[in-house]
C-alpha cells in the first residue's frame, strides 16, 4: 500500500509538471486559437456556446456594456460581472440594453488564452431595430386562438404594434402596414407581449405576424419583425390566466425594496389582483385566493402593480396575479407564482438612495421599476439599497425617513427628491429646502452622512404631451433655488450641468421622453456620474 502510494504522488507529480510545463510553454498552440460562438435561444433563455479547447480547461465569461462616453474619466464599458463554468457554454441574461461577452479559458495555473473579442450579444446588433420574438407558433407547436405573442423588449418603447397578415409581406421590416395581406392590427400594447384574439380566423391553418416598437407619438423605433407563421389550432385550450414578465430582466436582477409586479395582460381585461406570500401557493394556477396571504391588492392597471409597503424583511416572497371583471369577480385562474429574495442586510448599509419615482425607476411612460434597465442604481459599479418610492413629494420622502432610511442606517444615504414639488404651482422652492434641510438633520443625528445630489432639469412641453398636466412657469426659478441650496451642502453630486438641450433651458428629449423621468441613457448618465464621485462618500 505505501509503495502504491508513492507510486501514485510521483504519476501524479509528473502529471501536474506536464501539465504546468504544457500551459507555461504553449505547447499546444491555444494562445493563438479564436474561439468560434453561436449563440441559441428557446422562450427567452439565452445560451452562448463556443467551440471547446483540445485540453482540460474551465472558462470566464465577463459580461460587459457600453457605457454613455458623456462623463469623463468613465471607461468605455460598464463591467456586470463574471462567472465560470466547465462546460463550453453559459447562459448569458437576456438584458434590455447591448450587451457583450469575453471568453478566457483556464488551466490549473492560470489563463490559456487571451480574452476573447467581445461577443455581442444578437438581441442588439441588428442593423435596423427590431424586436426579437420569444414565442413561436410553428406546425408542431401550433396556437390556440387566444394565444400570447411575446418579444424582447426594445429600449424606450413607449408602446408596440403588432400586424396580423393573411400571407408574407411584400418586404420584410420596413414601417408600413403591408398592403395587400394585412388583416388586423393594433398599436394598444404597452408591455413586450399581447395576447391575441384569433377567433375570427378559426377556419385558417395558419396567419402571420410581426410586431413593431413605437415612441410616446407612436412613431417607429426601427421595424417590423420578420413576419412569423402562426399556426392555429382552435381545438386548443385557450390561456386564462395573465402571463408573468420576467423575460429580459438585467443581471443580478433584485427586486426594489417598494416592489412592482408586472405581467403581461389578459386580452381587453385592465383590471387585476395581485396577491403577495411568504410561502408558495397550496396549488398553482387555482381559482381561490390563499387565506394567509401577506397582502392583496385590486388595481385598474393592465400591465403592472406598485405595493405600497416597503419589503425590507430578508427572506423569500411570492406573487402572483389574475384578472377580473368590472364587477370584482376573477376571470379565470391565477398566473404561475413568481418568487424573489430579499437578502439580509449588514447592520449599517455602506450605500442607500432615497427619493421620488426618478430614484425608484421606471421610464419611457410604460416601463415599471420592476424594469431595472430604467433604474439609475442599476450602473452604480458598487452595492446600493434602493429606497425610492413612485409619487413622493419632497415632503413624502422626508416623513418616511424614520420608517425607511433608519432600519438600514446607512453610511452613506444620496438624496434626490423634489422634482414632483418642483413643478406643481402651489409648491414653492422653500417648502423643498426645508424638507430637505430636515432629511439633512436626521442623517447627521443618526451618523448618516447625507450625499444630496442637484436637480435634472424638466421639459414642460413634454410632460404635457405625456401627462396632461401643466408644469409651474416658475420652475426654473425654483430649480435654482433648491440646487443652490444643495451646492452649498458639504457633500452633494451636481448632475443638472449634464441633463439640458442645446437651448440650455429645458431637459433633452434624448435623456427623457416624457420630460421628467429619465430613461435608459439618462439613468445610465446618472449612474456614471455618481461613479465619478465616489470620493465624497464616507468609506
Amino acid at each position: 500500500m505505501k509503495k502504491f502510494l508513492i507510486f501514485l504522488l510521483i504519476t501524479l507529480g509528473f502529471t501536474v509538471l506536464a501539465a504546468f510545463m504544457a500551459e507555461k510553454t504553449d505547447v499546444m498552440g491555444l494562445r493563438s486559437m479564436t474561439l468560434q460562438t453561436s449563440f441559441d435561444e428557446h422562450d427567452g433563455h439565452m445560451v452562448l456556446s463556443w467551440t471547446p479547447l483540445p485540453y482540460p480547461c474551465f472558462y470566464k465569461v465577463e459580461t460587459y456594456s457600453p457605457t454613455t462616453g458623456l462623463v469623463e474619466g468613465e471607461p468605455a464599458q460598464h463591467f456586470w460581472g463574471s462567472g465560470i463554468t466547465m462546460k463550453a457554454s453559459y447562459d448569458v441574461p437576456a438584458g434590455a440594453i447591448p450587451m457583450n461577452y469575453r471568453v478566457t479559458a483556464y488551466g490549473m495555473f492560470g489563463p490559456l488564452t487571451e480574452p476573447s473579442e467581445p461577443i455581442l450579444n444578437p438581441l442588439h446588433t441588428q442593423e435596423k431595430l427590431s424586436p426579437v420574438t420569444i414565442y413561436h407558433y410553428g406546425q408542431n407547436n401550433p396556437a390556440s386562438l387566444m394565444p400570447f405573442l411575446v418579444w424582447h423588449s426594445v429600449p424606450n418603447a413607449v408602446c408596440y404594434e403588432v400586424e396580423l397578415l393573411s400571407g408574407k409581406p411584400a418586404q420584410e421590416g420596413g414601417v408600413l402596414p403591408d398592403k395587400a395581406n394585412h388583416l388586423d392590427s393594433t398599436q394598444q400594447i404597452f408591455t413586450n407581449g399581447w395576447q391575441a384574439d384569433l377567433k375570427k380566423y378559426a377556419g385558417r391553418k395558419f396567419i402571420y405576424w410581426r410586431v413593431r416598437a413605437l415612441d410616446i407619438h407612436h412613431q417607429p423605433i426601427g421595424e417590423f419583425s420578420p413576419a412569423e407563421e402562426l399556426y392555429i389550432d382552435a381545438s386548443l385550450p385557450q390561456p386564462n390566466h395573465p402571463l408573468l414578465n420576467e423575460y429580459d430582466q438585467m443581471p443580478g436582477f433584485t427586486m426594489p425594496i417598494y416592489p412592482v409586479y408586472q405581467w403581461i395582460p389578459l386580452h381587453n381585461i385592465a383590471r387585476y389582483e395581485v396577491e403577495l406570500m411568504v410561502k408558495p401557493p397550496a396549488e398553482e394556477n387555482n381559482g381561490f385566493a390563499t387565506p394567509d396571504a401577506a397582502w392583496r391588492k385590486v388595481v385598474d392597471s393592465a400591465t403592472a402593480c406598485y405595493d405600497e409597503y416597503p419589503r425590507p424583511y430578508a427572506g423569500d416572497y411570492y406573487w402572483r396575479v389574475r384578472g377580473l371583471d368590472k364587477a370584482g369577480n376573477p376571470i379565470g385562474v391565477w398566473s404561475d407564482t413568481a418568487h424573489f429574495i430579499v437578502k439580509q442586510q449588514p447592520e449599517r448599509v455602506p450605500v442607500a438612495v432615497l427619493g421620488d419615482s426618478i430614484t425608484h425607476g421606471g421610464g419611457a411612460v410604460s416601463n415599471s421599476p420592476a424594469a431595472l434597465e430604467y433604474s439609475y442604481t442599476t450602473y452604480f459599479d458598487f452595492p446600493c439599497l434602493n429606497l425610492g418610492r413612485s409619487g413622493d413629494t419632497s415632503t413624502m420622502t422626508m416623513q418616511r425617513f424614520e420608517q425607511d432610511v433608519l432600519p438600514f442606517k446607512p453610511l452613506n444615504l444620496i438624496i434626490l427628491t423634489g422634482t414632483n414639488s418642483l413643478r406643481a404651482p402651489n409648491l414653492n422652492p422653500e417648502t423643498i429646502i426645508n424638507d430637505l434641510e430636515a432629511i439633512r438633520q436626521k442623517c447627521e443625528a443618526n451618523d448618516i452622512r447625507p450625499i444630496f445630489l442637484t436637480l435634472m432639469p424638466i421639459n414642460p412641453a413634454n410632460i404635457q404631451f405625456a401627462f396632461r398636466t401643466i408644469t409651474d412657469k416658475r420652475w426654473q426659478e425654483k430649480l435654482q433655488q433648491v440646487n443652490g441650496w444643495v451646492r452649498n451642502q458639504p457633500y452633494f453630486i451636481d448632475l443638472e450641468p449634464y441633463f439640458y438641450d442645446s437651448s440650455r433651458k429645458v431637459m433633452d428629449t434624448k435623456f427623457s421622453i416624457d420630460g421628467l423621468h429619465p430613461d435608459i441613457i439618462g439613468k445610465m448618465l446618472m449612474g456614471e456620474i455618481i461613479n465619478q464621485h465616489k470620493d465624497v462618500f464616507r468609506k
